[in-house]
């Protein structure tokens, strides 16, 4: 056998060239090819039969194996006048596993691991696991993990494959010690310190403060740093140096900043130049300081982002504001000089929507303030979000401009949406602690086959209730906007069952409501309707009796039967920056509803709600929510027998539950059912010389104030996903319900207060949980009263479906 010469060295021992003359080549064979074929090996080659090579070109030829990344050792020997090529294939990955790791996620770790192509079935790089492992333990030195270490194990399997298992070691992460701040004399330590979310010591109250130190933290913080000093007018302000030491056993981290603070500026002028687009006075009116104001960033920052906006809505979409100091150090003064460059006027080619499955491209487009073929306005883009978000039909929004390819000048605008549950088919048994065992079947759609229509049909059987109802509404019944709707249906009312004093109503009726927009903010909606209602089983309780006899109903009659005509007419103020679980804006409704003259029974009944939501962070995951509801009703005109017509009684206001007053039982809180007689000699109800006993059955009135103040916070435990179907909040919940018609003042016994007194107030606090599942909202609450008077019931837990906040 020739002897083989070897010409080049393996490249991972250091590569030694053999110096031999130039020679053709008519043979190439691979040796030690096991999962490689010899087909994709060859291709791999450089060299070709027929070729005259020397060292140069074999280590071209290895090095080109090399980056193959099949090949863990390359050897190529000459054999006469033919190349022989040993190589040792690097082994195929036959599993990827991690052990230890505990801030990094398995899927996270998968997804670093997929971009540097160290997959199951890949070829094992040894280099490449050297670079993970040092990328990970920088990860976990940057957030003052520093005793942590990330070791790949490879475990060899027969057939030249491996186990890769990632071994972590994390530690814990180092705690700020100290924080200290060398050259500043404007604000003491203790000041500067305040303002960092990184603390040396963490007071327990404040969960927005860390003492582990983290390197992005501390980025933050000396950003937040530099915006104390320029808000305060110190221009040039510089961080000389920020010096981080770790302790010997790498538990403890000292901070120590060098800081020189300047010298105080106050603002000289603000002049623009630049291409100003014809409104330099409506620009100029957008400065929110004058001259002779001490210097502040924010501000400045502040008019450079309402400049943005303002061009934005003008059509210049990718506007440049820059502003430049010029400085007069002898006077410590800056003019401002505010450089303006709109660029392109940019117009909207198209608008497309995406993620609506079931929702018709229509209902999306209808609500769109921006058009097609118009320049582009993004003020109207965004309005065109916040309604895709109010209409509740929809989880998420999210919008983003992309230009045209080819063109300078056009856009086109992509909303994308995830749609929600708005509304469902059901058929089956709940349970409510409100309502007991409910049987209930129908359909309710919000977004009925996908064209925005609202539709419900459906009959429900609960403690205290039977309904079977029909009801659609068209919100677009114009292409102005004007809504059109109608309901059809049939009650009874069982009010004992539902913590009331007792009485039976049977009631049947038809309503056709007309809705108008009046801007992108109110909408005004006008009603006609018609209800009969059969009252029976009535208690002769003092409330009660007193509408009796206004309507001259004696003791012959079995049961009340009233048709009433009404008109109503409400106004909707709807700022919410989405339909469900809001964080931001206002909602307000206030809706009047009266009866007609020559109705039964003539009455008038007005209420007012209003929710705002006020977000506290800037990630919007605490949220202080106001709600505040009052509402009033009463009778006018007079009745056949000449006496004052009275708010029904089957139409009074209740309080107590899950909608108004959490901690107290459903309808419970307010003026309590009165009994009359045993004393009295003559006079009629309510007369001097009448005795009254109280009780604890709900009566209701006809006049409510309620408030509440809710802080929502993050769910604890949930993830981010999570947290779009889920919201948790702590409350504190107060009103009452009175009788403005009550004159029964002054007796004395139990149950027995003034319940014509609006400070009657009750008060609760509690917490409660949301959850947006697949059957439809879900509400859970639990609450203790503050104050209350005896007859009101307490309510510990309450539970609901189908309704939130």
């Amino acid at each position: 056998m020739a002897m083989k010469k070897l010409l080049v060295a393996s490249l991972l021992l250091g590569s030694s060239v053999v110096h031999a003359e130039q020679f053709v080549v008519d043979d190439i064979r691979f040796e030690g090819l096991q999962r490689v074929a010899l087909g994709a090996a060859l291709l791999k080659t450089p060299v070709r039969i027929g070729d005259s090579v020397d060292e140069r070109d074999v280590a071209d030829m290895i090095q080109a194996l090399f980056a193959s990344g099949n090949f863990e050792d390359i050897q190529v020997f000459r054999e006469g006048n033919a190349l022989v090529v040993k190589v040792i294939e690097r082994p195929t990955i036959a599993s990827i596993t991690f052990s230890g790791n505990k801030a990094i996620k398995d899927e996270q770790l998968q997804e670093n691991l997929n971009a540097s192509k160290i997959t199951v079935g890949e070829a094992l790089d040894r280099t490449t696991l050297s670079k993970i492992e040092k990328g990970l333990e920088d990860f976990y030195y940057s957030v003052g993990k520093y005793n942590a270490s990330v070791k790949a194990v490879v475990t060899p399997l027969p057939r030249n494959r491996a186990d890769l298992k990632f071994v972590f070691t994390e530690g814990v992460s180092a705690k700020i010690q100290q924080i200290n701040f060398i050259g500043n004399r404007v604000f003491t330590d203790e000041e500067l310190r305040d303002k960092f979310n990184l603390q040396a010591d963490v007071p327990w109250w404040n969960f927005l403060a860390d003492e582990k130190y983290q390197k992005q933290v501390l980025a933050g913080d000396l950003e937040t740093l530099r915006s104390q000093y320029l808000n305060n007018g110190y221009l040039k302000y510089k961080l000389e140096s920020t010096h981080v030491s770790i302790s010997p056993d790498k538990k403890g981290v000292y901070i120590t900043l060098n800081i020189n603070e300047g010298q105080q500026y106050t603002v000289k002028g603000v002049k623009f130049r630049g291409n100003l687009v014809g409104a330099q006075g409506e620009l100029a009116g957008l400065v929110t300081f004058k001259e002779g104001d001490i210097y502040n960033g924010a501000k400045v920052t502040g008019l450079e982002e309402s400049i943005k906006r303002r061009l934005g809505e003008l059509g210049y979409a990718y506007p440049q504001v820059n502003t430049i100091p010029e400085f007069d150090d002898a006077n410590q003064q800056v003019s401002l000089l505010v450089n303006v460059e709109p660029g392109k006027r940019i117009y909207v080619r198209n608008i497309a929507f995406s993620g609506n499955t079931s929702t018709q491209d229509e209902v999306l487009r209808r609500e769109m303030r921006q058009m097609e073929g118009s320049w582009l306005n993004s003020k109207s883009i965004e309005r065109g979000k916040e309604r895709l978000n109010r209409t509740g039909f929809f989880e998420s929004v999210d919008v983003q401009t992309v230009r045209v390819p080819g063109t300078d000048d056009q856009v086109d605008v992509q909303y994308k949406v995830k749609e929600a549950n708005a509304g469902n088919i059901n058929f089956g048994v709940g349970y409510g602690t409100e309502s007991g065992v409910s049987f209930q079947a129908g359909i309710q759609q919000d977004n009925f086959l996908g064209t925005g229509n609202r539709f419900g049909i459906s009959a429900m059987m609960n403690d205290y209730q039977k309904n079977v109802s029909v009801e659609y509404r068209d919100p677009y019944f114009t292409l102005d906007g004007i809504s059109l709707g109608g309901k059809v249906y049939y009650n009874e009312f069982e009010a004992s069952d539902a913590n009331i004093s007792d009485y039976t109503n049977q009631s049947y009726g038809a309503s056709l409501t007309w809705g108008f927009p009046y801007d992108e903010l109110n909408f005004f909606e006008f009603g006609l309707g018609y209800d009969h209602n059969k009252i029976s089983n009535t208690e002769e309780y003092y409330q009660i009796e007193k509408f009796k006899q206004i309507h001259d109903f004696d003791e012959a009659n079995t049961s009340i039967e009233l048709d009433d005509f009404d008109w109503s007419v409400s106004w909707t103020r709807n700022n919410l920056n989405r339909g469900f679980f809001p964080t931001a804006g206002n909602h307000q409704r206030a809706t009047f509803r009266m009866t007609v003259p020559g109705s039964d029974a003539q009455y008038f009944k007005a209420q007012y709600d209003v929710r705002q939501y006020f977000p506290l962070t800037e990630e919007q995951d605490f949220t202080l929510l106001l709600r505040g509801r009052l509402g009033y009703g009463n009778g006018y005109g007079t009745t056949d027998n000449g006496s004052d017509q009275l708010l029904p009684f089957y139409e009074n206001f209740y309080a107590g539950g899950f909608s108004t007053l959490r901690g107290f039982r459903s309808n419970t809180v307010g003026p309590k059912a009165v009994y009359v007689g045993g004393c009295d000699t003559g006079g009629s109800i309510g007369g001097n010389n009448s005795c009254a006993t109280g009780s604890d059955d709900a009566a209701g009135g006809n006049a409510v104030a309620l408030a509440s103040v809710e802080l929502i916070v993050p769910t604890p435990f949930a993830s981010e996903e999570a947290r779009n179907q889920i919201r948790t909040s702590l409350f504190i919940d107060a009103g009452n319900v009175w009788d403005t018609e009550y004159d029964l003042s002054g007796q004395d016994g139990d149950f027995l207060y003034d319940y014509s007194d609006p400070f009657l107030i009750r008060a609760s606090y509690g917490a409660a949980l949301q959850w947006m599942s697949p059957m439809g909202p879900l509400v859970f609450s639990v609450a203790r009263p503050l104050k209350k008077y005896d007859g009101d019931d307490e309510e510990f837990f309450t539970f609901t479906i189908g309704r939130t906040f």
